[in-house]
């Protein structure tokens, strides 16, 4: 099976800026290009951070509001750093949290995931910048056609991968929701074919009913 790579999703070339950017050319740049994040790189191209609409926006939300009605807000020292900051490098997020481009959408999302991001720079074997992923960018995988999907099933996985005859399952693709019928000869491999089905790029889920003959894990033997 062929899984898209975050190198075949990322967005290049890459609106990016130097670490001595002010920051109204900073304010431009995301405008100009239409974008909410930017990485930030070294002269050698290598990301050293990021800068986002909300770093930014924190040159507003640390000054005293003018019209005297909200109290003066508490930062903390590393808030209030970037509230005074005036250049990329002491506006922008760092480290930069990267991906690869070889790594798979499940990698790229549960970093995002994890680390509550919604970007990732994309570097190379030398950590030079190539592109950039966003969430929207990996959900695009939902975007196959259910005929690509079940095709991919059957020729890939059940035929190439698991030897099966053409009758032993089929498969039925709506939406991206997998339904699997049919039988097979043993019961560990139903779980084989869930799992790998739910592998596939673009399945939102796997409902199966697939009959076996033979129980061999370790439960009571079970006629098709």
């Amino acid at each position: 099976m062929h899984h898209r790579t975050v190198g075949d999703l990322m967005t290049r070339p890459v609106v990016q800026a130097p670490r001595d950017m002010p920051f109204k050319e900073l304010v431009a740049l995301l405008a100009e290009c239409d974008v909410t994040t930017v990485p930030v790189v070294d002269g050698e191209g290598r990301p050293v951070g990021v800068v986002s609409e909300g770093d930014l926006l924190r040159k507003s939300s640390g000054q005293a509001d003018p019209s005297g009605l909200l109290p003066v807000p508490h930062l903390e020292a590393w808030e209030r750093a970037k509230a005074e900051g005036a250049r990329a490098e002491e506006l922008m997020s760092a480290p930069a949290v990267c991906a690869r481009a070889e790594w798979t959408v499940v990698e790229a999302a549960r970093v995002m995931s994890d680390r509550n991001i919604k970007r990732l720079p994309v570097v190379d074997e030398t950590d030079k910048l190539l592109g950039i992923v966003s969430r929207g960018d990996l959900l695009r995988v939902f975007l196959r056609h259910d005929d690509a999907i079940r095709d991919e099933i059957e020729r890939d996985l059940l035929r190439r991968t698991l030897r099966l005859a053409p009758s032993a399952v089929t498969v039925d693709v709506r939406e991206g929701e997998v339904t699997l019928d049919g039988s097979v000869e043993a019961r560990s491999l139903v779980a084989v074919i869930v799992r790998l089905c739910r592998g596939v790029d673009g399945v939102v889920s796997v409902t199966e009913h697939i009959a076996y003959g033979t129980d061999d894990t370790g439960g009571s033997a079970l006629a098709a």
